[in-house]
């Protein structure tokens, strides 16, 4: 009954048969109606509603995308939708057949009314699947909505360039964050309605800005700011209420301010709405942390638990890098991209590029504006040279790429945030050289960006070609080792050019975490709640003194059982280890138990390190340096 009354406030989707004949058309019509319910919720699901375009042949195809821009994943997002029902234009069912995880055959299509089904969230269940929190649903009652829309709607078969206008019923207690522009033209007349304000209404060109842009619902906790003709907007959702957007906004906007600096007349967008989700980590909330990146707007998901200066570092790592995306892929792309195959995924060879250089904008961008010394970036630069010796250091990078959906590619894909940022670092300092400080990668990307742009992809065979004749000899001949081929990349030879050397020593660290670089030496599954020790690094000595191996899973210490769900309790419990004291661990490995002793120690680590070597008279190396650290 309550599904009805949400209904009859949406002229679009009247279930009364004489009505809903009154509003169909028999002209052609490429706008997609949806509405969506977010006050009658029944068993923490949403009804959504979609009433397509015209439609000419007898029998299409109903999906929900398998793989989105940006998650380099199979989610099969149509694993949550139940009891989909579809009418006809006199109201009565239609035949409608479920031909896999993603698809529904339904006959008779011509006389399509509309389409109506039950969505469950992803967040609760984030054990049971492999979905990235960023890129997940979230239905709190009355509280909380992460509405990633590509969770939600669905869309016809070859109406993806049809446009789309979107109307969402929620409570009156909430707002909206989003990108999404409201709707210019309404599918319904407010006035007529008993409670006008609680309908939001919204319109995208085609199915792809549809799922580009996140809305997330909460009580307002919001910042908004102007950078540079840039509106900024910040909401935070915080489940205990002691985060506020406020008390974010300091570093946000300093971060921001910097970013935009950097990219100088490279703007990209007018608008920009990050949307944080903080988690209360519990076994049905997030588990997955870190951001996803849209051409206008982030969604981050954090732990609310998270001490404030740990948080302001983690929101300057995951949304300086997801905001750089408006360099690339969002504005300068392939083919693959451009004409995303929601269902059919063909990946790009160019993750170097989509990830690899705006991760290192992500970093440069810092230490070029000031925000982090010299030292500090050579730290991060190091950090990532010793996480991506975890990876398979011989992979065709593009190769790795195009496959990136299966083995033995899958396992490799974050070394794209390690080697990948690495890779840029080489081509950056490559075309300092070779131009005498006057170009650099970032000057590059904003040559290629003016000759593509958003809306005119690149061949994914034909830019690495062009890049090469656009720069220099180096450059290609780098491409071709290391980047196609599968040549490891000798970073000594690049620190030479820029007069850096690169050493090692020991040096003390934390227990589950180097406090220096924030690399973690433990990891968790979702799936099994677990927290392991991470395989493919070196060990510290303490985990050494134990026997500790990679992959060890680690069950209790001194009695004490952990899991996903305390895995801060551990770190922060090992801050009170003193030195010489007992300790017991029980850790499974390959499936056994196994209870290990011995005492605390100090644990200490191989740091590679980056020193400036002093010269008496400015020469070419420390010319070289200047521009690669404060060039544009």
């Amino acid at each position: 009954m309550k599904k009805l009354v949400f209904y009859s406030i949406l002229i679009a989707f009247i279930i009364s048969c004489d009505s809903t004949k009154n509003i169909v058309s028999t002209t052609t019509n490429s706008t997609v109606q949806v509405a969506i319910d977010l006050v009658n919720i029944t068993d923490d699901k949403v009804n959504v509603r979609i009433q397509p375009g015209t439609i000419t042949t007898d029998m299409i195809t109903f999906y929900l995308p398998e793989t989105v821009p940006g998650t380099y994943t199979d989610s099969d997002y149509g694993a949550y939708i139940e009891n989909v029902q579809v009418f006809s234009k006199s109201g009565s069912l239609l035949k409608v057949q479920q031909t896999s995880t993603n698809t529904w055959d339904i006959q008779n299509a011509t006389q399509i009314g509309y389409i109506q089904y039950e969505v469950n969230d992803t967040y609760d269940i984030e054990s049971e699947h492999d979905i990235f929190s960023p890129a997940g649903t979230n239905f709190k009652v009355e509280e909380q909505f992460m509405l990633n829309l590509h969770g939600l709607i669905g869309y016809i078969q070859n109406q993806e360039e049809y446009s789309y206008n979107i109307d969402i019923h929620r409570p009156t207690a909430i707002e909206a964050t989003t990108s999404l522009p409201k709707q210019t033209n309404l599918t319904y007349t407010k006035a007529t309605f008993e409670n006008p304000q609680s309908i939001d209404s919204y319109e995208a060109k085609r199915y792809f800005e549809v799922i580009d842009n996140p809305i997330m619902y909460n009580a307002p906790n919001k910042e908004v700011f102007d950078i540079g003709g840039i509106t900024i907007e910040v909401s935070v959702y915080s489940p205990s209420g002691t985060v506020k957007a406020s008390q974010l906004r300091a570093n946000i906007e300093q971060m921001m301010k910097a970013q935009k600096t950097y990219l100088g007349a490279m703007d990209a967008t007018d608008r920009y709405s990050i949307l944080l989700y903080l988690s209360t980590v519990g076994p049905e909330d997030a588990q997955g942390f870190g951001a996803l990146e849209h051409h206008k707007s982030t969604v981050v998901v954090l732990p609310e638990a998270m001490p404030r200066d740990a948080m302001d570092g983690a929101i300057v790592d995951v949304v300086a890098h997801e905001f750089f995306h408006i360099v690339t892929p969002l504005n300068l792309h392939s083919t693959e991209i451009h004409k995303f195959k929601y269902n059919d995924p063909k990946m790009s060879q160019h993750l170097w590029m989509y990830e690899g250089i705006t991760e290192y904008f992500a970093q440069h961008f810092q230490v070029q504006q000031g925000l982090v010394n010299n030292a500090e970036f050579y730290n991060t630069i190091v950090s990532k040279i010793t996480n991506s010796k975890s990876y398979n250091d011989s992979l065709s990078f593009t190769k790795m790429s195009e496959n990136i959906l299966e083995e033995p590619y899958a396992s490799n894909f974050g070394n794209v945030y390690e080697k990948g940022a690495l890779i840029a670092m080489c081509i950056d300092i490559l075309i300092r050289e070779n131009s005498n400080g006057e170009r650099g990668i970032l000057s590059l990307m904003k040559e290629l960006t003016d000759r593509y742009g958003a809306n005119r992809p690149f061949e994914d065979t034909a830019i690495i070609p062009q890049i090469t004749a656009m720069t220099y000899p180096a450059v290609g001949d780098f491409f071709e080792k290391h980047v196609i081929g599968t040549m490891p990349i000798n970073y000594s030879a690049f620190f030479d050019k820029v007069g850096l050397e690169y050493n090692s020593y020991k040096v003390p660290t934390g227990y589950f975490i180097d406090v220096d670089s924030r690399t973690p030496y433990i990891d968790g599954s979702q799936a099994e709640n677990t927290v392991f020790i991470r395989q493919g690094i070196e060990l510290h000595t303490f985990f050494k003194d134990m026997n500790i191996q990679g992959g060890d899973v680690i069950k209790k210490i001194n009695d004490k059982t952990y899991d996903l769900s305390n895995v801060y309790d551990l770190i922060g419990n090992s801050n009170n280890w003193k030195e010489g004291d007992a300790i017991t661990m029980v850790i499974e490995r390959d499936g056994e138990e196994m209870t290990l002793s011995g005492n605390v120690s100090t644990p200490l680590i191989n740091k590679p390190s980056l020193i400036e070597l002093q010269y008496l008279v400015e020469g070419p190396e420390l010319r070289l340096r200047k521009s690669w650290l404060k060039g544009s």
